[in-house]
């Protein structure tokens, strides 16, 4: 079932997830809505705040060499922790919750992530590059952070003043 993508500035965003602690049906149900939810958006990555459900749940699913997301290579994280990360890398990022706006953002390149699988497994995956990106920009919704937090204090600024003008026109 596809469901309502929040935007900012909803508060929910700012919302701290909890950690998950039942591996049962309702999970299930809600990872597969994210993931129809994100399919229907168009988007690589969907955390569960962003429905407004304030769990540590998130799925990844990039596009493959075709440029095709493939259902296969779909990640599905219950509560992700990285353990290790280096290096750094500048990337354009764009968010579901900040529609129509992308920016750069550096992150670390080379990432480690433990994390569950809808069935309660343990998980641990080492990547870098876009992946690496998608990881952090995901996890940080989780902390109840948005990915224009990391924006420069002037391109901040631009920002909020593109971002107001845009929806003032659309009230």
């Amino acid at each position: 079932m596809i469901r309502e993508v929040l935007t900012y500035p909803n508060k929910l965003l700012r919302t701290k997830s909890s950690d998950v602690e039942k591996f049962d049906e309702e999970l299930h149900t809600l990872l597969d809505d994210m993931y129809d939810t994100m399919m229907a958006e168009n988007g690589v990555g969907l955390a569960a705040i962003q429905i407004g459900i304030p769990l540590n749940a998130l799925i990844i699913n990039l596009p493959n060499e075709e440029d095709f997301q493939d259902k296969e290579d779909l990640i599905e994280a219950i509560n992700p922790v990285i353990t290790h990360k280096d290096g750094v890398q500048v990337f354009v990022e764009g968010c579901l919750s900040v529609p129509g706006f992308n920016e750069e953002v550096k992150r670390a390149e080379h990432i480690i992530v433990e994390y569950y699988n809808r069935h309660g497994e343990k998980l641990t995956m080492e990547c870098e590059d876009f992946l690496a990106v998608a990881w952090q920009h995901e996890m940080e919704h989780l902390t109840g952070h948005l990915f224009i937090e990391n924006l420069s204090i002037t391109k901040r600024k631009k920002f909020e003043k593109e971002w107001k003008k845009k929806h003032k026109n659309k009230n």
